[in-house]
C-alpha cells in the first residue's frame, strides 16, 4: 500500500506551478511508474483525492485495476463560492499556533481536526499548516468542473461509497450510478465527509470485501 501526498498538500510540493486536474493524475502516474512498474493498481481515494483517483482511472485504464471513491464526486459544484469560502476558511486560521491545544480551541473537534493538528509543521514561529489557502482554492476550483463525460466512459471497476452524513444529497448520489450504471454503490451507515476517520470500521470492512 502507498500512501501519497498530493501535490500542495502534506510533505509534497507546497506551492506547485500547474494545479490542473492533469498534473495531478501524472503524480499517481509517476508514482504508478516508479513502485510497481506493469503492475494493475487499485486507486482508492477520498473526496479531492477520490477525484484525482477517478481521473487517472480515466486517463490510465490499462494501469488501474478497480477504483475505490469515498465521498467523492463527478459533478460541478452547486456553489460557484463554494471554493472560494473553502480558500477564506483556511486563511482565517489564526496562525503560527503556538500549540496543539490553540490549534484545536480554534479548529474544533470534527474528526479532521485530528489530522490536520498532526500535520501541523513545527517552524521557529510557531505550527503551521502544510498547505496554502491560495492553493487549496486553486486545487478546488478544477476539482468541481463537470466530469460526466469522463465518467460515463470510465472502464475500470468501481466502488462508490458514501457517508450517511457525508456533504452529497441523495439525488447526486443517485445520479452517479444512473448515469453509470455499472457502479457498485454503497452507503454507510454513519460517517460525515471523512468517513475514513469517523465511521473508520465500517470504511475499512468494506474496503477489505471489495479488495478481496
Amino acid at each position: 500500500m502507498l500512501l501519497v501526498d498530493q501535490r500542495g498538500h502534506g510533505r509534497s510540493t507546497r506551492r506547485p506551478d500547474d494545479l490542473s486536474r492533469a498534473a495531478f493524475v501524472g503524480d499517481v502516474v509517476v508514482v504508478m511508474d516508479a513502485f510497481a512498474p506493469g503492475e494493475g493498481c487499485v486507486l482508492v481515494g477520498q473526496s479531492m483525492g477520490a477525484h484525482t483517483a477517478f481521473l487517472a482511472s480515466v486517463m490510465q485504464p490499462d494501469r488501474v485495476r478497480s477504483l475505490v471513491m469515498l465521498e467523492g464526486h463527478v459533478a460541478c459544484s452547486d456553489d460557484p463560492e463554494e471554493a472560494a469560502a473553502i480558500g477564506r476558511w483556511f486563511a482565517s486560521w489564526p496562525t503560527p499556533f503556538p500549540e496543539d491545544a490553540a490549534a484545536r480551541s480554534f479548529l474544533g473537534e470534527d474528526a479532521i481536526v485530528d489530522a490536520w493538528i498532526a500535520d501541523l509543521e513545527v517552524t521557529e514561529q510557531g505550527l503551521m499548516p502544510r498547505f496554502d489557502a491560495d492553493i487549496v482554492q486553486r486545487t478546488l476550483e478544477a476539482v468541481h468542473e463537470s466530469r460526466w463525460p469522463e465518467w460515463e466512459g470510465l472502464k475500470v471497476p468501481t466502488l462508490a461509497k458514501f457517508a450517511s452524513q457525508g456533504m452529497f444529497s441523495a439525488s447526486a448520489k443517485d445520479e452517479l450510478v444512473r448515469r453509470r450504471p455499472s457502479t457498485v454503490r454503497v452507503d454507510l451507515s454513519g460517517g460525515s465527509h471523512d468517513a475514513h476517520l469517523d465511521a473508520f470500521d465500517e470504511w475499512i470492512d468494506v474496503l477489505t470485501r471489495w479488495l478481496n
